[in-house]
């Protein structure tokens, strides 16, 4: 009878472990003891964090080419502009009258040239009949050449006055939208000041950051899953177009403010796979699907 229980105590206790085993395998737990933790981690896909920016080249900062006080701006934020569109005017009065009067020495400059070259050619002629002297063919010579100097002078006043002129007129450098206007009529500036920021929102991508523990299941061509907290409950689709070549240090802010802010990163640009709503400069979360082993 004692025996009849130790074997049925036995049996119940198989039981019991076959059934904790069967469970534990239906909930994804590990098939070993040993099995490292971040294959756990990668089967749930890569996490990084990024921000939503433009192509190279996609987003300029436009500013002024020389001082002066702003006599119109003449776009707003949102505004669509194309390349070459007038983006704001510098006062250039003073220009103006300074390269008239560069264009008026030109004219007198380009007159006493052509009496110089038709003094030139008289005295050649006097001087094959012997009725002028070589000294005052020279000094004919001389003058022409005086003459086209000063013309010459005068032409790259005009140029160079010109030229500051155009600065004072500064134009869109990209077709886009005007993010930015950071500038109002008015206004003194300096060369170097920030009048607008235009960037291209047809083509936008994610800057990433990933750990660099996960640095080998990173790839080219990865497809990733990208949320943002202003549309809870969307994904949107992207892929892996970019992994750095170095390890550095994180750039971007965490958003959870427990997260260390020193730890070393893989920066990762991400494309998207269809046009976005997300804005210029939204923080995203990311997801990406780990590279075969």
């Amino acid at each position: 009878m004692k025996t009849r229980a130790i074997v049925l105590t036995g049996a119940i206790g198989l039981a019991l472990a076959a059934l904790t085993a069967l469970q534990a395998a239906r909930a994804g737990a590990p098939a070993a003891p040993g099995e490292p933790a971040r294959a756990v981690r990668a089967a749930a896909g890569v996490a990084a964090e990024g921000r939503v920016i433009t192509y190279p080249d996609g987003e300029v900062v436009v500013g002024a080419e020389r001082s002066g006080r702003l006599v119109r701006v003449a776009v707003s934020e949102g505004q669509t502009v194309r390349r070459g569109d007038l983006l704001a005017e510098i006062e250039s009065d003073e220009l103006r009258a300074s390269l008239a009067e560069a264009q008026a020495r030109v004219a007198e400059a380009d007159a006493e040239t052509r009496l110089a070259e038709a003094t030139l050619k008289r005295r050649q002629d006097l001087a094959q009949q012997r009725i002028v002297s070589p000294h005052e063919l020279d000094q004919a010579q001389r003058d022409l050449d005086t003459a086209r100097a000063r013309l010459e002078t005068a032409r790259a006043t005009v140029a160079r006055d010109q030229a500051q002129l155009r600065k004072t007129r500064i134009v869109a450098p990209i077709s886009g939208t005007v993010v930015g206007r950071h500038v109002d009529v008015g206004e003194m500036v300096e060369t170097g000041t920030r009048i607008v920021t235009v960037a291209d929102l047809r083509r936008l991508r994610v800057e990433a950051e990933a750990d660099e523990a996960d640095a080998a299941s990173l790839a080219v061509g990865a497809p990733v899953a990208i949320t943002a907290d202003g549309f809870p409950g969307r994904r949107f689709g992207g892929r892996i177009e970019e992994v750095a070549d170095s390890v550095t240090l994180r750039k971007l802010k965490p958003q959870d403010p427990g997260r260390p802010t020193d730890t070393r990163i893989v920066a990762v640009k991400v494309a998207f796979a269809e046009p976005t709503p997300l804005k210029l400069g939204t923080t995203v979360e990311l997801r990406i699907q780990p590279r075969a082993r």
